[in-house]
């Protein structure tokens, strides 16, 4: 039988859908300085819930970016305190001209609500709050456990005031593990926490050559061309098959246990159906000898994301850029250290660097990769949380993607964290026609008040 804070939580779900449409329609877009408003209203309009639904001590903290959003509610002497994280911040819309309904306008279509947000992380973040009204209401005011209570608007432009507070306020935020609700399901239907994530760190390379934009005719055979010398550096980080040519990039990558790698065979993946519906490319690249989940959850990485600099817009201009710049960042893997790692990838471009050019690097964000162990008694209960809602067994499965977050709790905390989250692989983050499955909006409410009340002994 449903506990009370399910029943309430099934009672009120057209409402709660509501609500987080009402969410949806903020443009809190953290990465345009023309929507820091409206990310301070997306943090007033959270912090505001929080209060409505009886939390403690609810603050929007100031930082020098955007606000955190911070609650307690700590009435459970002798039980585990939870720290729950989520972000209400947003990625721009761009392009707008490919989504099917506004990105801001929240739309309905075949059991999936379409917007900007709804999944990444605005949806997750919400079924936090209303799993915490759920449990509220179901228990007579009370919580099973103790909860406090920490969402950010800059996840998605690096997280550095999380950060930074997160050291600072270590006593405040302590706990005895983190609920992190920014990850998927690895299938519909399927019950899944994600156990591990890859490290990043991203930097941009920029070259300088003339002291001016030079004209091609007049200088091109003689002046030094920043451009070119970006794609001869770049050219020689990577081999033809995926190898990281950087020396000792390699070093301390810690494979796989082979249990791990006998779960993931057991996964339904079908590597086709991700080359074509996923990936939509006519063939798949990458590392030889390693499956496509082992290369994207378990091996590190280089990639390149974008060369500003020269002539870009339509037309001819014959010109040699005196700078051009290039985005880089590279995934890493567990025992893999960042600043070892970006020490070596400086190094290594330094080397390269052609004559007649100065290359410097700026590093826009690094962190470590992160594993949590499955034998811990929350991911035991959330384990069994998932188990008792989806009516199947929960999967274990790593992400190729980096929660910096995550690393800090593990590192600076000392806390475990339950990466438990709904989203689906074909749920558009980042792209247009972002969504989210409305079933799984209802029914991570569900798990994390079944989770807690396991937890609290319930």
């Amino acid at each position: 039988m449903a506990s009370p804070a399910v029943s309430y939580a099934r009672g009120n779900q057209q409402r709660f859908l509501n609500e987080l449409k009402d969410l949806l329609r903020i443009p809190s877009i953290s990465t345009l300085d023309e929507h820091k408003s409206d990310v301070q209203k997306a943090a007033d309009f959270v912090a505001a819930e929080l209060r409505r639904i009886g939390l403690d001590n609810v603050e929007s903290i100031p930082t020098k970016g955007h606000p955190l959003v911070y609650a307690e509610w700590l009435h459970a002497p002798g039980k585990p305190t939870v720290l729950m994280y989520a972000h209400y911040d947003v990625q721009p819309p761009d392009p707008l001209n490919e989504w099917i309904s506004p990105p801001f306008e929240p739309a309905e279509r075949n059991q999936n609500v379409y917007a900007r947000g709804a999944v990444d992380d605005k949806g997750q973040l919400w079924m936090e709050v209303k799993a915490l009204e759920s449990l509220m209401q179901g228990g007579g005011g009370k919580l099973p456990i103790n909860v406090k209570v920490l969402f950010e608007g800059e996840e998605e432009v690096g997280g550095e005031s999380i950060t930074e507070y997160v050291l600072k306020q270590k006593t405040k935020l302590k706990a005895d593990f983190a609920l992190v609700c920014d990850t998927e399901l690895f299938a519909a239907n399927l019950p899944t926490l994600c156990v591990g994530l890859r490290g990043l760190v991203y930097t941009e390379i920029e070259a300088v050559g003339p002291k001016t934009d030079l004209h091609s005719g007049v200088y091109g055979g003689a002046a030094p061309n920043p451009l070119f010398a970006l794609i001869e550096i770049i050219s020689q980080l990577k081999d033809a098959k995926g190898k990281i040519l950087i020396p000792g990039f390699y070093q301390g990558v810690k494979a796989p246990s082979q249990a791990e790698l006998k779960t993931w065979k057991r996964l339904p993946f079908k590597e086709e159906h991700y080359r074509k519906t996923e990936v939509g490319s006519t063939v798949l690249t990458g590392e030889p000898g390693y499956s496509v989940l082992y290369r994207t959850w378990a091996r590190p990485t280089l990639e390149v994301h974008g060369i500003p600099g020269g002539f870009t817009a339509p037309g001819a201009k014959t010109v040699i850029p005196a700078r051009a710049a290039a985005k880089v960042s590279m995934r890493l893997v567990p025992n893999q250290n960042a600043d070892d790692v970006l020490n070596k990838f400086k190094k290594f471009v330094k080397k390269l660097t052609p004559k007649g050019i100065q290359t410097s690097i700026k590093v826009w964000s690094r962190g470590p990769a992160c594993v949590v162990g499955t034998d811990n008694p929350y991911i035991l209960a959330a384990t069994e949380a998932l188990r008792d809602v989806f009516k199947k067994d929960t999967v274990f499965i790593r992400s190729g993607g980096s929660i910096p977050i995550v690393t800090d709790f593990q590192d600076v905390l000392k806390i475990p964290s339950v990466m438990m989250g709904f989203g689906l692989p074909d749920d558009n983050l980042h792209a247009p026609n972002e969504k989210f499955h409305i079933p799984n909006f209802y029914r991570g409410i569900e798990s994390i008040c079944v989770f807690f009340e396991k937890l609290g002994g319930k």
